[in-house]
């Protein structure tokens, strides 16, 4: 029964994790402010009939805090990248200059920093759903263990462990939210 208790546990800690990573992952593609080559990850390009990351047809760099440049490894991909970004839907707008595409990042509006704080938290709650996803799944392991012999008090130190689990997930969630608030809200 140990064992089975610690695979549970280290199921739901490799769910909570997984959902962490992809908070992280989500966040890196806000805007704050600033220009990083990580805000074109999600931007995939028709390659010769297959949708490809634009960062597998291209270099892509940020020569200053508020420009993207994109340099693709073969002219005829200029203007498929293009198409690509101007169809992201991130706002964005290329200028082709026949060599590269220059991205110029307009100053974020206060309006748009709030909308962006918004969509934030909105990842935000995400994680904590996929985090609560893990600690139901974990409990309900537990219960079923219980089922299987597992002593009552037993069950019950375990469900604790993973809520103290959710609770230390959960948190490490509202700090990389506060940290990407701050670093949104900041001109």
């Amino acid at each position: 029964m140990e064992e089975e208790l610690e695979m549970v546990f280290g199921v739901a800690k490799e769910s909570m994790d997984d959902a962490i990573a992809h908070l992280v992952k989500e966040l890196s593609k806000i805007r704050a402010g600033k220009a990083t080559p990580k805000m074109m990850d999600g931007i995939l390009v028709d390659y010769y009939g297959n949708m490809t990351p634009l960062n597998q047809v291209s270099n892509v760099n940020t020569p200053d805090a508020r420009t993207i440049s994109v340099q693709p490894w073969e002219k005829p991909m200029l203007e498929p990248i293009e198409r690509a970004i101007i169809n992201s839907n991130m706002g964005l707008t290329p200028h082709n200059n026949g060599e590269f595409i220059i991205i110029n990042l307009p100053a974020l509006t206060e309006e748009r920093r709030l909308e962006l704080v918004k969509q934030t938290k909105a990842e935000g709650e995400h994680a904590k759903v996929s985090i609560r996803n893990g600690r139901k799944d974990a409990n309900d392991e537990v219960k079923r263990l219980k089922n299987d012999g597992l002593p009552e008090d037993t069950a019950k130190d375990a469900e604790d462990e993973v809520q103290k689990m959710t609770d230390t997930y959960s948190k490490n969630v509202e700090e990389l939210l506060d940290q990407k608030e701050k670093e949104i809200l900041t001109v």
